[in-house]
């Protein structure tokens, strides 16, 4: 029992820092990349994680949290570390409870919710704080959310599907099991 619990605690932390310093470094070395509203974060394809573990969410959401840290610094305010580090716990939630629901064995529909979750709480963020001075437009949230939700779909599609089938005929999904 011991062995799973402190599995589970370091599968989470390698997640966070590698979601941290992933975000962190593609922000130094493109600044804005991956925290404007038109954004491919890299550190996303990582939400893949939480079909083959649930360490990842707690991991996911740890990482989000640091990495928006340095949001905070580049003027967001502390809404992106928030509001951020919500809507990758969600979307990492609704990942693992959709993870064997699959479309010629991939799990499509999961991969849909970090850009429906991002899509909805960023966009809204983004038009409310930022556009609209503590006032909403649907219109702003519409393209704004749009925006954001095109990111995510980007680098889950491009890199996520990918990766979901390098650990599934891998067989690196018995050692993410192990959590």
């Amino acid at each position: 029992m011991q062995k799973k619990s402190t599995m589970y605690i370091v599968q989470g932390a390698v997640i966070a820092a590698m979601y941290a310093a992933l975000t962190i470094g593609q922000n130094l070395l493109l600044p804005g990349t991956a925290s404007m509203a038109v954004q491919f974060r890299v550190a996303e394809v990582m939400a893949v994680l939480a079909f083959f573990t649930p360490a990842a969410i707690p991991g996911l959401t740890v990482g989000c949290v640091i990495a928006n840290i340095s949001s905070v610094t580049a003027g967001l305010g502390f809404y992106d570390m928030i509001f951020g580090s919500i809507a990758t716990l969600l979307a990492a939630l609704s990942m693992r409870a959709l993870r064997n629901v699959k479309l010629f064995g991939i799990p499509f529909l999961g991969l849909l919710m970090p850009a429906l979750f991002n899509g909805i709480i960023i966009g809204f963020e983004i038009d409310f704080f930022f556009i609209g001075n503590l006032s909403f437009n649907l219109v702003d949230f519409l393209v704004q959310g749009g925006l954001v939700a095109l990111g995510e779909l980007g680098v889950l599609f491009v890199l996520g599907i990918p990766l979901t089938i390098i650990i599934e005929k891998s067989g690196f999904k018995k050692r993410l099991d192990m959590a």
